[in-house]
């Protein structure tokens, strides 16, 4: 099997023994009868070709040299093992995925990091834990839901955070983010390196491939660690892997290097070079770890050939360490001090009590209603000056996304100028809006400010990912250890004739994701002052709604004669419109409907003698809809306006809100939305299926006449 180019470390150019790998993989047998061309390129297990490295004991020098990665090595293999145990009697939840056979590239990296360097792995992540930081006790506490547990039992086995590690589960999602931390530690100029772990499966995720792109592209300091171990989950590459491996990421220009776990000696020295090329370079580099996975995917569920396991589990280097030095005082010693050490760190966990959730937010306060006052300004004009503020302000504001430097500006011009004055913090990317989101998660995590635009809202669902369960889930998961003060702004919204696929309004699906905010602009508010204190709160993942239409309309303070413009006095606030008097029906809009919605007041107002109220929550979610029980107790008819689509819609949310508040049991209530149909780029078919002035009015007259 033909290794990496000159340079990038060994080369693994040994011949494969095909008689010995007949006799125990019926499944290659058959493939070789196929013909060569069904075996894709490593569908022998390269273990088979290598003598694993079993250091003499005896000799005190070799002992000394290896001491340290032999007891990291067999500390991790003995917890992983009590793991499996646990679980099987029923003392630890969820799953476990153990990385037994593969104890060597955790050590490998860790010894080669410095403090400020950080580390983003998978879901096979405790023997990366235990070599970065020699945690067994907190781990082991984590596992088994305890308070004690370095995320308070919250995490669990595959969610860990301690100082500058990390992982997540879902594996795709984490190189976006650790390409985050990587720019991160290239703003900070301070030498950091960012590793991810990924395994082999990982290479059928795009996210992937869309980060190595930017990683390559922007020079950042990256290096992937991929742990080859022939298997996502159950399904051997050979049915999943076209090409090869090294080529894939050669193809971005990135290095490649390559070692394996059974010449654990070669690979620490390989591992190191790594790090330090891509410290010194800083640029992104692969590490290709060949190894081998001796227990199941996770807890019992292994479909893999007996056989197969049986022979890589004898030519384990752990186990013929401990069968070849069996009795040998310093093994006998090491051994007892770490089984003695998981003793305790399981006794200590189940004498601590399990972890516990947050303590739900307070009810809201009543609103406090003042009289609306802000500067009179067009929509985009305020939102580019409070991009522009923020980036004077806090140099740790980066903003990035598709076409937004000069001359261009953004799609929508939301970001006009800002690269001239900032050239180095406001950047261009490619169509890879997954990466993008998800690397503003990591850059987050990693100190700065980042600002995403997304150029439509419809492709937001492209990055559903690493806002859901990547920049939602950080601060919960890792029980409220880091912040992701993450901005994501994105135009919706129709009546512009874009067609079905750039003319929806998404919002729905983003609400409800707890440890997450989502804003919506209207023009009774003034943008730069709500993006100002967005900036200042700093806090969760922010996603942004930003209407079209709205762009080039003005954010206006001064209300309609005869009607009142109020504000609550919240951070994100409601502003509230209507005439003097007791209302007879009570309108709430969300976002770019606010226009209609107010349209339609004047016309309830002027032609029905209807007093309408409106409001307009700058933030859907969260949203609690005790604004709304002064003006409903007074006409107990509501009316909410979106204009996306109705089943399961923001609107629902709202009415079932109302309707489980027992002071406004019987209030009538009803919506306007979009047609359950793909939005037409005909100007007339598109007004038919968009909520406009004349629906709401429709429906307002159906709620207060029937």
């Amino acid at each position: 099997m033909a290794g990496p180019a000159a340079g990038h470390g060994p080369r693994w150019e040994r011949p494969i023994p095909w008689g010995m790998l007949f006799a125990h993989f019926p499944t290659a047998r058959a493939a070789f009868r196929r013909g060569a061309r069904a075996l894709a390129p490593g569908a022998f297990p390269i273990s088979m070709t290598i003598l694993p490295s079993v250091p003499d004991l005896d000799d005190p020098a070799e002992r000394s040299r290896h001491e340290g990665v032999l007891r990291t090595a067999l500390t991790i293999r003995h917890v992983e093992e009590r793991l499996l145990a646990l679980f099987s009697e029923g003392r630890i939840f969820g799953t476990v995925h153990t990385c037994i056979g593969q104890e060597f590239t955790g050590p490998a990296v860790a010894r080669a990091l410095r403090p400020e360097d950080t580390v983003f792995s998978n879901h096979r992540c405790h023997g990366h834990f235990i070599a970065y930081c020699d945690g067994v006790e907190g781990l082991i506490a984590e596992i088994m839901g305890k308070s004690t547990g370095v995320c308070g039992g919250i995490g669990g086995s595959q969610h860990l955070h301690h100082r500058n590690f990390f992982s997540n589960g879902v594996q795709g999602g984490i190189v976006p983010a650790a390409t985050g931390l990587a720019l991160a530690h290239k703003r900070s100029g301070g030498g950091a390196i960012s590793v991810v772990f990924v395994g082999d499966g990982t290479l059928g995720e795009g996210a992937l491939y869309e980060s190595l792109n930017l990683a390559s592209k922007w020079e950042l300091p990256l290096l992937v660690v991929l742990e080859n171990n022939l298997y996502s989950q159950s399904t051997h590459q050979r049915q999943t892997l076209a090409g090869d491996i090294a080529k894939r990421f050669e193809a971005f220009g990135i290095e490649v290097a390559r070692g394996s776990t059974w010449e654990w000696p070669v690979l620490m020295d390989g591992m190191a070079d790594s790090v330090a090329r891509v410290r010194e370079g800083g640029r992104p580099r692969l590490h290709l770890v060949d190894t081998y996975r001796l227990m199941a995917h996770s807890k019992g569920d292994d479909d893999r050939d007996p056989g197969e396991i049986l022979e890589h589990r004898r030519r384990d280097p752990l186990v013929q360490l401990l069968e070849r030095h069996a009795g040998h005082p310093w093994l006998t010693e090491t051994l007892a001090e770490i089984r003695g050490r998981i003793d305790r760190a399981v006794a200590a966990a189940d004498a601590a009590p399990f972890g516990r959730l947050p303590d739900a937010p307070d009810a809201p306060a009543p609103a406090a209603w003042s009289e609306a006052a802000f500067p009179r300004e067009r929509v985009v004009a305020s939102v580019r000056g409070a991009l522009a503020r923020a980036l004077e302000r806090d140099p740790q504001v980066i903003l990035f996304g598709e076409d937004l430097e000069s001359p261009y500006g953004g799609a929508f011009k939301a970001t006009a100028g800002l690269s001239d004055r900032h050239p180095d913090r406001v950047r261009n990317t490619p169509l890879s809006e997954g990466a993008i989101v998800g690397i503003g998660a990591g850059a987050a995590l990693g100190g700065l400010r980042p600002v995403v635009e997304i150029m439509f809202g419809d492709f937001l669902t492209l990055a559903t990912d690493p806002w859901v369960n990547h920049a939602a889930k950080f601060a919960g998961m890792y029980n409220g250890q880091v912040r992701v003060p993450l901005v994501v702004r994105t135009p919706m919204g129709g009546h512009r004739g874009y067609g079905p696929t750039h003319s929806q309004s998404l919002e729905r699906l983003f609400v409800g994701q707890p440890g997450t905010r989502v804003l919506a602009l209207h023009h009774r508010m003034n943008p730069g002052e709500l993006y100002d204190r967005l900036f200042e709160a700093a806090d969760l993942p922010t996603l942004v709604v930003e209407n079209k239409l709205l762009y080039g309309a003005e954010a206006d303070p001064s209300p309609p004669p005869g009607f009142r413009l109020r504000t609550s006095g919240d951070r994100f606030p409601v502003t509230r419109l209507g005439p003097e008097g007791r209302p007879d029906l009570t309108i709430l809009a969300i976002g770019g409907t606010s226009v209609d919605a107010e349209r339609a007041v004047h016309v309830l107002f002027e032609e029905h003698e209807i007093l309408a109220e409106l409001f307009l929550p700058a933030q859907l979610y969260p949203l609690d809809v005790a604004f709304l029980e002064e003006s409903l107790a007074a006409s107990r008819r509501l009316l909410v306006v979106e204009e996306g689509q109705g089943f399961a819609g923001l609107g629902s949310e709202i009415l079932a809100q109302v309707a489980e508040r027992p002071s406004l049991a019987g209030t009538a209530c009803a919506r306007v939305f979009a047609a359950p149909h793909p939005i037409p780029s005909s100007r007339p078919l598109e007004a038919e299926c968009l909520p406009g002035a004349d629906h709401v009015v429709r429906k307002a007259l159906e709620v207060c006449h029937g």
